[in-house]
């Protein structure tokens, strides 16, 4: 690697520069991907550029940059670039941020209504150096993009707002249509992997979105290959059921430098099916499970198919009341 690449990388983790290299090993064939050539990809990244939008999508060094682009879809990352928290396994730019742009969601609503998007992402980074964690800017940037694009569906992909009281409460009571707030690992890998966060506040936010509104879809995401076990990951689906979250998505984790967590197993695609496959058995409504699976990867499709996958099953607990009320009848 070059010496301005790797001074770029040293600038936007200054923290991990002390740390030992740590290779990952060579990437399997069904984890590679083609660096993003097309004429849509370059158009999206320069509205974005035009508009000063960041994008997860480049900051976060998404594998799936090229489809997603190609296709006019992106996922937007709000309050800056640069994040307060320095988790093992995130390429985001580390330090602290600067002021939050007044203009950003005006802006952002707008590159909505030029791309035309029917559904839209919207995630951050973590601003423990806000009062409310930047709930207050969620809620704005949500009622911009619905002034300007009302047929919009809307998902929000939130940091965890610790030590941030009322912050959930405000940006679920600008009723995004999704939700979603990523787990990201087990509990016993907490320490390593999300030194910031704490894995039952995260499980709180999603019961708590539900209890101020049923009708908002939750979802989260896991990453695998970091070290976790089978029976972790049960434990965990387990517990975001009892929160009553309705999409998992779960993808493989890569190593964005070599001062980042190693990736400690490649998952195979065998193994992301039989994960999907117990997935939905403990009932959730939507599973995603791939190795190029990310929280917002075909969100857009995935949003229909989640509203369809609950119109089923409101009629069919429908349809089995009405068949309970007809036998109790039938017995008097």
């Amino acid at each position: 690697m070059s010496t301005a690449r790797n001074e770029a990388k040293a600038l936007r983790h200054p923290e991990k520069q002390k740390r030992p290299d740590r290779p990952s090993g060579r990437k399997p064939s069904w984890i590679r991907v083609k660096a993003p050539t097309s004429k849509g990809y370059q158009e999206t990244r320069d509205l974005a550029r035009g508009l000063n939008l960041h994008t997860v999508c480049e900051e976060a060094a998404c594998p799936n940059i090229g489809e997603c682009w190609q296709k006019k879809h992106a996922s937007f990352m709000i309050m800056g670039d640069t994040c307060t928290r320095a988790c093992s396994f995130c390429n985001v730019k580390t330090g602290m941020p600067n002021a939050l742009d007044p203009f950003e969601p005006e802006n952002l609503a707008m590159a909505v209504a030029d791309m035309q998007l029917k559904h839209v992402v919207i995630t951050s980074v973590d601003r423990d150096d806000l009062a409310d964690g930047g709930a207050a800017h969620f809620a704005r940037v949500i009622e911009a993009i619905r002034h300007k694009s009302p047929e919009t569906t809307i998902e929000i992909l939130t940091p965890d707002f610790r030590d941030k009281p009322g912050a959930v409460e405000i940006v679920a009571r600008a009723r995004p249509d999704v939700f979603n707030h990523n787990l990201e690992t087990v509990p016993r890998l907490y320490t390593n992997i999300r030194p910031g966060a704490r894995y039952y506040q995260s499980l709180r936010i999603l019961d708590r979105v539900k209890q101020i509104d049923p009708t908002i879809f939750t979802k989260s995401g896991l990453m695998v290959g970091l070290g976790e076990e089978r029976k972790e990951l049960a434990q965990v689906m387990d517990d975001l059921r009892v929160a009553d979250v309705d999409f998992l998505t779960i993808g493989q984790y890569l190593q964005p430098t070599l001062k980042h967590e190693p990736v400690h197993r490649f998952v195979t695609p065998d193994e992301f099916d039989e994960y999907a496959s117990m997935a939905r058995g403990k009932g959730f409504l939507m599973v995603s499970a791939t190795p190029l699976t990310r929280s917002s990867y075909h969100a857009d499709r995935d949003f229909e198919q989640l509203r369809e996958a609950r119109e089923k099953k409101l009629a069919a607990a429908d349809a089995a009341k009405e068949k309970a009320a007809r036998a109790e009848a039938a017995t008097q």
